[in-house]
């Protein structure tokens, strides 16, 4: 099986990033742990030595100074899928643009507002609350936009427009497996506060698929290792392994079943509690084999263009910096052709940090040669 590469950053607004090569979607890491651990993780690390990173900022602050690095940046923008699509949408729909006044919201770099300002925009709020906003602000600057674009440096939830409402909001607000991160409720506020009636949003749709997939020799390599470790048992560290869900890609090859919607999302009209929800599934197995694990990806639409664009985080689809999420079971099931793997899928934010995500899959299979029902829980941080 020709394994894929692990891990990836996400930037240019306020996303998930820093995952090293090899690593599950943690890294200690940086989104949702206690502020006294990311404290000491802080001092212990020397984020003070780190790129735009100020000495005097707290654990409160690294969800925002994890976007203060252009590195993050770069890959983002160079994620053509990404990138290209917000690009096509504002070019190839300048009637949506023209003349409106737009709030980009996570704006990073700026590249979508300067997008906007090019299409013909009336005026471009640009909120973005890392200290790359000081570089934003320089960039619209140095490409002649400084009239048309204002860079606001701060939380979309504390800051004030200098105008009552806007007529566009856009935002690059997905996480990994859609909702990592939580940002999509800061577009959702701001959406409720500014947004006129009948006002744009884009994109405006959001759909997260479920499917299975045979993953032995990986899941060996990332999940059994820790059984047997030079001869001693780390299997308490599996445990942990088995609980993060892995940002990755994989072959096409690998799938065993058929994919399934299990949550549709209209950005124009959702409340910022639907980012909560437990779906129902049935996958069907394709042919006979093995499933190692359940994989999550996404669709993100723009509906509102005179012709739909959107794109898609699927294997079958061209990489993006999203990959995939692969969430691994317990138990290897053994299926055959057309036996149906049933269950639920609950996905809401931790409570005590909401740019966690917990995820809790219920599933059961009764076929010829392997019956199981199970219930397992993961945690993306």
């Amino acid at each position: 099986m020709g394994r894929r590469q692990s891990g990836g950053t996400k930037a240019d607004g306020q996303k998930s990033h820093g995952l090293a090569p090899g690593t599950a979607c943690v890294e200690g890491d940086r989104l949702g742990v206690d502020d006294e651990e990311m404290e000491e993780k802080a001092e212990s690390s020397n984020l003070d030595d780190s790129p735009l990173i100020g000495a005097d900022n707290t654990s409160a602050d690294y969800y925002f100074d994890s976007y203060s690095h252009f590195g993050i940046h770069e890959e983002m923008l160079k994620d053509v899928v990404r990138t290209k699509t917000y690009q096509n949408v504002i070019y190839q729909n300048t009637f949506l643009f023209k003349n409106k006044v737009v709030l980009d919201v996570g704006a990073g770099t700026g590249i979508l507002s300067l997008f906007c300002a090019k299409a013909g925009a009336k005026h471009v709020y640009a909120v973005e609350c890392s200290q790359m906003a000081d570089m934003a602000k320089e960039i619209v600057r140095t490409n002649g936009y400084s009239e048309v674009i204002t860079v606001l440096k701060g939380k979309v939830e504390e800051i004030e427009l200098p105008v009552a409402h806007v007529d566009v909001i856009i935002s690059e607000w997905m996480g990994y497996f859609l909702l990592f991160e939580n940002m999509l409720n800061t577009v959702l506020y701001a959406r409720d506060k500014w947004l006129i009636n009948d006002g744009v949003i884009l994109p405006d749709k959001a759909l997260l698929f479920l499917t299975a997939i045979e993953d032995a020799e990986y899941k060996e390599d990332k999940i059994e290792f820790w059984n047997n470790v030079y001869g001693f048992d780390m299997s308490c560290i599996r445990k942990q392994a088995m609980a993060e869900p892995l940002v990755d890609t994989f072959d096409p090859k690998q799938i065993v079943t058929s994919d399934v919607l299990v949550k549709a999302m209209d950005i124009s009209e959702m409340a910022s509690g639907d980012v909560s929800f437990t779906a129902p599934f049935k996958l069907i197995a394709q042919r006979d084999d093995y499933i190692h694990a359940f994989v999550a990806y996404f669709n993100v639409l723009f509906t509102q263009c005179h012709k739909e664009i959107s794109f898609s985080t699927g294997p079958r689809s061209k990489a993006t910096h999203w990959k995939q999420t692969v969430l691994y079971l317990d138990e290897v099931l053994t299926i055959c052709e057309d036996e149906v793997i049933e269950g639920s899928i609950t996905v809401e934010p931790n409570k005590k940090n909401p740019r966690d995500l917990e995820i809790t899959i219920n599933y059961s299979l009764n076929g010829k040669h392997c019956q199981v029902s199970l219930t397992q829980h993961y945690k993306m941080r």
